[in-house]
């Protein structure tokens, strides 16, 4: 472990790094005023004014100086803003550093430092603002630090910082999330190191509540942040504690590379690094990332695996059982956490440990540490007294904890992949035998022989069970595949059609169950289709059920559409269907579920779409392209999807892009080019024109509505949408007029705050408007539209695009239908818009 001297050694060094010029001091004859910089030697951060997003307030802070996008790292009067540009950094005659501007005399911020009297000279002490972007208030004349931000943090930490405390001195290190991204005041997520009695670690807290834990220092890393391990030969990281003072830091072994660690106000903490050649910050880590990162997930003396994906993620420790079964068995809630077995004694009743392996140990505040005592020596100590549930021992020859030990509950327990630590758990001498396998003959015979018999019997009753199960379900599938033959009726324009359906078919009173009756509080949303609900499956598998309602615009038709083109198309970027339900006059599909609702829920919403980084975004606009290429041109079928939008792109828990609803798509032929249908069903403001006015479809209608969504990412607003002042009704109208003014990245989601590369997000801009080009010969194909995405080359200029829809029609999405004619007057069009 690094001692705590040599770590502030090595801070005070770098510190003082003094240049003979005087552009990076402040001194009481030198302020700085709004408008003017302090700039560090190397010129690598820089101090002065600074108004974030859409605020009008102005605050003192630090950033990174010779970057394209702004990144403030540290801000001053965060909690004080100033509302004018009249604002002026200065030393008082105190020696204080202060901020004052010309409506008042005291000053809105201030270090607040108190001098001995015969310090109390202004003139010999100065403000430098350091290389590693530590603002040092210190005597001119000694270099004696009065006070450093460093000490004071805000969101951010960078290189050499500090998160901890100083018991001695009541000093504590920590960073505060801003309120918003206009507003630099303090938020609801807080990173610190824990004060309580007990073995210290670092938390993420939302209004001073835990909600996720990095877990403690075992020696190399702490045991909740795994992949730390994986960046050691780019970052050192290390812990300095001893009886009345714990600091973690880093620094970079490459020093040319730039990175920060920032608590965002969504209440993420995540790392990034500047990437030089694509101009951005690239995150390599985030948490928490699953479930069970979130502070006792699954309650106390239980643990949370996030590797299951499909059944329930929490199971009780051994020797224990769900507090409430209910909730844990039927609703899938493990907050309420687990028991004791009932009758079960671990006093001194041939008790032992058995050992649950690779965890994230159980919540350190709380625990006692016993020094350098071996396993064996831990052992012995934990079994002695009875009040003691669990131990661990980590090495102490690299700074581990040595022998902990735990008294009472244990909670936030995590199974882990990797570098996960054994915990020693107390159990009773019957879960004690059972973990440890008796020995063959201890069984007394006649005990053996009954089970045999019952074993035998059990085993004739359950192949019985499961030849009736298979008939029945063998009968019932057939009559469903029956019905769904009868409806099955030929494809528009001649395509290719009904091949059987192969997927498992669930009973009406399993979706049921699952669903709890489809209550209205697992209801998920509402479509054209019907209701959308979430179920969970008897196995624990996480379930969205899409019911079809009996008001419903589709039917038999679009339900048979949707089983059949799902059962053929298998890709990371479309929704996956597990099964469906045919009984009697219901209709379900059972599909993959997915958290993190659709893509509308973010890109629409003014604090979700927060959320959405330019990286996020741009994976999404990448994923929806390939999803649409597949269905185009690398599936086995030719698909048009006809109804992309916004609402039909969810989400899985990575942010990953799957494109659903199926039941209006239409299988192309091979050298088939265009359809015509007579009755056009889509969502205004997605439609290609040519498919609105005369019913005519192709590859080319989807390229339209994939260039809508990929406007709409960027701007964060609907194409519908009709802003006051505008010029244009809608959203392709708007962006085309920026565009051919030569100011395209006006159009940019305001909640990006300049976090973008400018260059990629213009390049997507040049690429949504080719795709709503009027005229379909124009618009590029998707694999163009991948092409163009992932490869610099050139790229043809945009013509007019469509102009659909203006803002005195009804936009909204309901279920209404209105005539119109078709190019062949045989035919009649009717738009249903959904």
């Amino acid at each position: 472990m690094i001692n705590k001297l040599l770590v502030n050694s090595l801070i005070i060094l770098l510190t003082f790094s003094f240049c003979s010029c005087s552009s990076d001091t402040i001194s009481s004859d030198k302020p700085i005023r709004d408008g003017e910089l302090l700039i560090s030697k190397s010129k690598t951060f820089a101090l002065g004014f600074f108004t974030p997003g859409k605020s009008t307030y102005r605050y003192v802070g630090i950033w990174f100086n010779n970057l394209p996008i702004k990144t403030v790292v540290w801000v001053a009067n965060r909690n004080s803003p100033i509302n004018d540009t009249s604002g002026i950094l200065t030393i008082d005659p105190n020696g204080n550093l202060v901020l004052n501007n010309n409506l008042s005399t005291i000053p809105i911020w201030s270090t607040n430092v108190s001098f001995p009297q015969s310090q109390r000279e202004s003139t010999s002490v100065i403000a430098q603002l350091t290389d590693i972007a530590n603002l040092v208030l210190m005597l001119s004349n000694t270099r004696t630090v009065l006070w450093e931000s460093f000490d004071h943090p805000t969101d951010t930490m960078l290189p050499y910082q500090r998160i901890g405390f100083d018991r001695k001195t009541n000093q504590s290190w920590s960073l505060r999330s801003w309120k918003t991204d206009d507003d630099p005041g303090n938020g609801a997520f807080t990173v610190k190191f824990s004060t309580n009695i007990g073995k210290h670690q670092m938390f993420l807290y939302k209004h001073d509540l835990p909600w996720w834990r990095a877990g403690h220092w075992n020696g190399e890393l702490l045991v909740g942040l795994p992949y730390m391990k994986r960046d050691m030969d780019v970052i050192n990281i290390s812990l300095v504690e001893d009886d009345n003072y714990v600091a973690l830091s880093y620094k970079m072994y490459d020093k040319s590379l730039m990175s920060r660690v920032v608590v965002q106000q969504s209440g993420f903490v995540q790392a990034f690094m500047w990437e030089s050649q694509k101009r951005q910050w690239a995150r390599y880590w985030s948490e928490p990332i699953n479930q069970c990162d979130n502070y006792g997930t699954c309650g106390t003396n239980s643990n949370c695996d996030p590797s299951n994906f499909v059944g329930f993620r929490c199971t009780c420790l051994p020797g224990f059982e769900p507090k409430f079964s209910r909730d844990w068995y039927e609703n899938r809630d493990g907050s309420g956490g687990c028991v004791r077995n009932k009758g079960v004694y671990v006093c001194g009743n041939g008790e032992g440990f058995v050992k649950v392996e690779s965890l994230k140990v159980p919540d350190t505040s709380v625990a006692v540490a016993k020094g350098g005592l071996s396993l064996e020596e831990c052992d012995k100590e934990c079994l002695r007294d009875c009040s003691c549930t669990a131990y661990a021992v980590a090495d102490v020859r690299n700074g581990g904890s040595g022998c902990l030990t735990w008294h009472g509950n244990l909670t936030d327990i995590q199974k882990l992949t990797d570098q996960g630590q054994n915990l020693f758990l107390r159990v009773d001498k019957v879960e004690l035998a059972d973990y440890y396998k008796k020995p063959k003959g201890v069984l007394d015979k006649k005990i053996l022989s009954s089970i045999v018999v019952a074993s035998i019997v059990a085993i004739i009753i359950i192949v019985i069970l499961i030849c009736l199960y298979y008939l029945w379900k063998k009968k019932t599938k057939d009559k469903m595949m029956w019905q769904l033959n009868q409806d099955s009726s030929e494809e528009e324009n001649g395509a290719q059609s009904s091949t059987r359906p192969n997927l498992p078919f669930f009973s009406f009173k399993t979706i049921m169950t699952a669903t709890r009756n489809c209550g209205h509080e697992n209801k998920l949303g509402q479509g054209g289709f019907g209701s959308v609900y979430k179920g969970c499956l008897v196995n624990g598998q996480e379930i969205a059920v899409k019911r079809l309602s009996k008001h419903s615009g589709q039917g038999k038709e679009e339900f048979k559409n949707e089983v059949k083109l799902l059962v053929k198309l298998q890709h990371r970027n479309l929704v996956r269907l597990l099964g469906c339900c045919f009984e009697k006059e219901e209709r379900m599909l059972v599909y993959e579920y997915l958290p993190n609702k659709s893509l509308d829920f973010f890109i629409f919403n003014q604090n979700q779409r927060s959320s959405l980084d330019w990286g996020m975004r741009f994976e999404i606009i990448c994923g929806i392209a390939r999803g649409v290429l597949y269905l185009h041109q690398d599936s086995r079928l030719k698909i048009i999807h006809r109804d992309l939008k916004a609402s039909n792109v969810l989400l899985d828990a990575a942010m990953n892009p799957k494109i659903s609803d199926f039941g209006m798509a239409r299988i192309f032929g091979e050298d088939e080019i265009q359809a015509r249908t007579k009755r056009v069903v889509g969502t205004y403001g997605y439609m290609a024109p040519e498919y609105a006015m005369e019913g005519r479809y192709s590859t080319k209608s989807d390229v339209f509505s994939y260039g809508v969504i990929l406007l709409e990412i960027i701007a964060g607003q609907r194409n519908t949408h009709c802003e006051i002042g505008r010029a244009s009704p809608n959203l392709i109208g708007h962006v085309w007029t920026l565009w051919t003014e030569g100011r395209a990245l006006d159009t940019v989601d305001s909640t990006l705050n300049q976090s973008y590369p400018p260059a990629i997000v213009l390049r997507c801009i040049h690429i949504g408007l080719l795709c709503v080009q009027e005229n379909a010969m124009n618009r590029p194909t998707m694999s163009e539209v991948a092409f163009m995405l992932c490869n610099e080359t050139p790229i043809c200029q945009p013509q007019k695009p469509a102009f659909l829809f203006n803002g005195n029609q009804d936009l909204q999405e309901s279920s209404t239908s209105g005539g119109g004619s078709s190019i062949n007057e045989l035919t009649e069009t009717t738009i249903s818009a959904r």
